[in-house]
Parts: structure tokens; C-alpha cells; sequence
């Protein structure tokens, strides 16, 4: 039985052992989230595709605007939790610890979701798995079909526990040094890729070089392998909200579809849908009062599409506060909801259907599909020249000592060189040239791997070729 006095752990590893508290008025959940806040790779997530690559409209969101926005959804869910329902938290220490600490950690779990994602969103992942699955024959000669497969199953959930546990290296050896809560609260995904499963974790959460770290996060917060920490579910949630929502009014602020559109759309999808008829209900009547109001076309639409936020939104997130609060003790039991607090929510059939009408008039736009296709081979490519520098560099074979070896190699980040040229890290040669590569790709914004790929591929097809 797990118990929040554990789950709400907010020792650090670099101080295992010394009890936590408040320091300069802050809770340690409280400088976790500032910590994650000030962090480059969080700054970094501004030049990052969330759905729309390289959007010109400065309106439409960037991975750091969703990454603010979970963040405030999980921080505003906090607090409804601990003021309307703190009997769920029986164990935790009440008072100021719980009424800061819980907003605060699902705050920062929210900010740091998506830190680990590469350039260009999902097909960013994509492309990087696709590019080791090309060189299996490399890669299995050198380490496990299970270690090779952390890369050939390549995800940004995994790569945001080794950056901010790593590679975000301050001045030791312990990454940001975020509190064993946080840390536990972050995994999403509580499996190694061994444990993926499509029925129950469909990703891995941690790599292999992160498997020791992971289990000292378990032991000191009383989870295990395929047991996730409670507060992660209404971060998923908030997610799960932020884009379904979120990227419905992005199609409609692009005008891929008008908020007309999304109506008609969640009508037909949504008909005996007590929720999803409410949301309509009060958007038809919000928007009915504005048509008075002599604005323009487009002025009247998007201010229907940000009333339409609004009630979505507030209909989603009190859905959540009362289905976290029935689960609960199933959660403490050890039990799990593979697919999400939101698909056994009364939110369930809006949710699923935004992101069906997202799917539709968004993600498969011509315009998306060939942006993404254009970031594909961006990732690609660097990934060809990057490889002339990585290849063979401990083992002192291969192209790695030619000058554009060495050039590409001084191109990447020097906390990550650092970590792959440790000799304490006993990982097998090809595991590690494999691991800095997606840590270089990974690390990138989608303006800096275009840039990066501009002035590599000249040199690249002069010295190599």
C-alpha cells in the first residue's frame, strides 16, 4: 500500500538522508518548479514544435506555451484537491506543506512533461527511431537487442528523466537535483522498454543508463516497476485537455477550420453527450451575444473559439477533481488506469472527440504533413554528419579523427561530450555513441537543427564524399 507521507518525498539525491523543509520561503516542491523554470532546455522548448513546425503566427503555441499551460491546468487541479477534497491526502503532513506542495509538484511535473522531446514533435521521435532501425546491423553488433531497442523505441518522456536527472549538469553529477517526488511524479510511463506492453504502458519511461537513478526515485518514494505516482494521472489529464482543446483553436486560429466547423463536427460525433451538448449549448449562447457587438467575421470567431476554450476547459478539468478523488484509493493500492483519468471521465467522449476533429483538420493538413516531411529529413541528414563525429571516437576507428569528424564533433553540447567520454560510464561503446547522438538531436530547437544542417552539409559533402 503506497502512502503520501512517501509518494510527497522531498529529500534530494545529492542530500539523501537530510529531511527537506522550506528555504528562503520556498517548499522544495515550490524550487523544483523554479528550478525547472530557469533551466535552458526549458527556454529552449520555445523554438520547439507542438503541433503546427515553424508557424509564422506568433498566436499559435510552441511547445513552451502548452508546456505553461499543462502547467497551470496540473497547478489549478492542485489546488481545487487540496482545499475541496484534502481527506484524499490522509498521511500527507496538512497545512502549508500540502496547500503549496501538491499545486507546486503537479505545476512542475506539468512544465517539465515535454522537456525531452526532439525537434519538429512527434516525427522528431519518429525520425530518430526510424534512423537507428536503418542501422539495426550496427547497433546489435555492439550492444543487447533490449539496450538497442531504448534507441529503435527512441521517446521524449525517457529523455526528460535523463536530462533533467544528467545532462542538465549544474556543477555535480545529479542534473537538476529535482526532489524524489517530483522525480517520481515526472516517470509517466513507470516501465523500462522490457516493459512496454500495448495493453497496459505503451512507452517506456526511462532508458537503461537512467534504470539506477529510477530505482533509487522508487525505493525512496514506495513505488515500483509498472506502478505510477498518483499525481502523474492529472498531469496526464492536463495534457490530454491542452491538446485536445488547445490545438482545436490553433486549426481554427491557422483557418484550417472555422469554430463553425468544430461545432458542427462535435454535434455529430457528440449527440447523446451530456457534457460535450453543455460545452455547445453555452458556446452557441455565448456567441449569439457577441453577433450584436458589430464585430468582423473573424473577430466574432475567434471570439467564440476562446469561449469555447473556456467551457471545454472548465467542463475537462471538473471532471478530473472528481474522478482523481474516486480513484485514489485504487491508485494508493497499487492499481492502475493504463489510459488515462480523462477516458473514464464524463469528459471522455469531448475529449476523444476534439482530438479526432484535431486529427482531421489539423494534424493532416498538406501544409503540416510537408512541414513534417521537410523536418524528417532535416533530422536525417544531421544525424548522417553528426554520426562521421560520434562513431568511433573511443575506440579512436572509424572517420571520427578526420577533420570534419572533429569539427561536427565540437558542434555538440560539452556537458554531453563530457558524459559520453566518462569513464565511469561502463555502458557498452556503441550503447553510448548511440545515447549522445539522440541527446545532441533531442537537446536541439527546430530553428537550430535547420541552421545546424545549413552549415554542416557543405562540409559534410566536400570532406565525405
Amino acid at each position: 500500500m503506497l502512502n503520501w507521507k512517501s509518494l510527497l518525498n522531498d529529500g534530494r539525491r545529492k542530500s539523501k538522508g537530510l529531511a527537506g523543509g522550506q528555504e528562503s520561503g520556498r517548499f522544495e516542491f515550490e524550487r523544483d518548479y523554479d528550478r525547472i523554470l530557469f533551466a535552458a532546455p526549458t527556454r529552449r522548448l520555445a523554438d520547439k514544435t507542438q503541433v503546427f513546425p515553424l508557424d509564422r503566427n506568433d498566436s499559435v503555441r510552441t511547445r513552451l506555451t502548452h508546456s505553461h499551460e499543462v502547467s497551470t491546468l496540473a497547478r489549478s487541479i492542485g489546488l481545487r484537491l487540496v482545499y475541496e477534497k484534502e481527506s484524499i491526502f490522509e498521511g500527507a503532513e496538512l497545512g502549508a506543506f500540502l496547500q503549496r506542495g501538491i499545486p507546486a509538484m503537479l505545476a512542475a511535473i506539468g512544465l517539465v512533461h515535454d522537456l525531452g522531446n526532439p525537434p519538429f514533435g512527434h516525427q522528431g521521435e519518429y525520425a530518430i527511431q526510424r534512423w537507428f532501425k536503418d542501422r539495426k546491423d550496427v547497433f546489435l553488433d555492439g550492444m543487447s537487442v533490449e539496450e538497442a531497442d531504448d534507441f529503435f523505441t527512441f521517446d521524449g518522456n525517457a529523455q526528460t528523466v535523463r536530462l533533467v536527472t544528467k545532462l542538465q549538469i549544474l556543477n555535480d553529477k545529479f542534473g537538476l537535483n529535482l526532489t524524489y517526488g517530483t522525480l517520481a511524479a515526472l516517470i509517466k510511463y513507470p516501465v523500462p522498454v522490457c516493459g512496454v506492453n500495448k495493453e497496459q504502458w505503451k512507452k517506456q519511461g526511462y532508458f537503461k543508463s537512467e534504470q539506477e537513478i529510477v530505482e533509487d526515485v522508487w525505493s525512496e518514494t514506495g513505488l515500483s516497476q509498472g506502478i505510477r505516482h498518483p499525481l502523474t494521472y492529472v498531469m496526464e489529464a492536463c495534457d490530454d485537455i491542452a491538446y485536445s482543446v488547445l490545438d482545436a483553436e490553433d486549426t481554427v486560429k491557422k483557418g484550417l477550420a472555422s469554430y463553425y466547423d468544430l461545432l458542427r463536427y462535435l454535434k455529430s460525433e457528440c449527440v447523446d453527450d451530456y457534457v460535450a451538448q453543455e460545452v455547445i449549448s453555452k458556446s452557441e449562447s455565448s456567441s449569439s451575444s457577441f453577433e450584436g457587438a458589430g464585430l468582423s467575421p473573424q473577430e466574432l470567431n475567434e471570439c467564440s473559439m476562446q469561449m469555447f476554450r473556456v467551457f471545454s476547459i472548465t467542463a475537462m478539468v471538473n471532471s478530473v477533481v472528481d474522478e482523481f478523488s474516486s480513484y485514489v484509493e485504487t491508485f494508493l493500492s497499487g492499481g492502475s488506469l493504463y489510459k488515462g483519468i480523462i477516458s473514464v471521465s464524463k469528459s471522455a467522449a469531448l475529449c476523444k472527440a476534439l482530438k479526432k476533429f484535431d486529427l482531421e483538420y489539423g494534424f493532416k493538413h498538406k501544409s503540416v504533413l510537408e512541414l513534417e516531411l521537410r523536418g524528417d529529413s532535416f533530422i536525417t541528414e544531421v544525424m548522417d554528419m553528426l554520426w562521421v563525429g560520434v562513431h568511433g571516437r573511443l575506440d579512436k576507428t572509424q572517420k571520427s579523427n578526420t577533420p570534419f569528424g572533429k569539427y561536427v564533433y565540437s558542434r555538440i553540447s560539452e556537458n554531453y561530450r563530457r558524459i559520453f567520454e566518462d569513464e565511469k560510464n561502463e555502458l557498452p561503446v556503441r550503447y553510448k555513441e548511440a545515447q549522445l547522438l539522440a541527446d545532441s538531436i533531442s537537446g536541439m530547437t527546430d530553428s537550430y537543427l535547420i541552421a545546424l544542417h545549413s552549415e554542416l552539409r557543405p562540409l559534410y559533402d566536400s570532406h565525405c564524399k
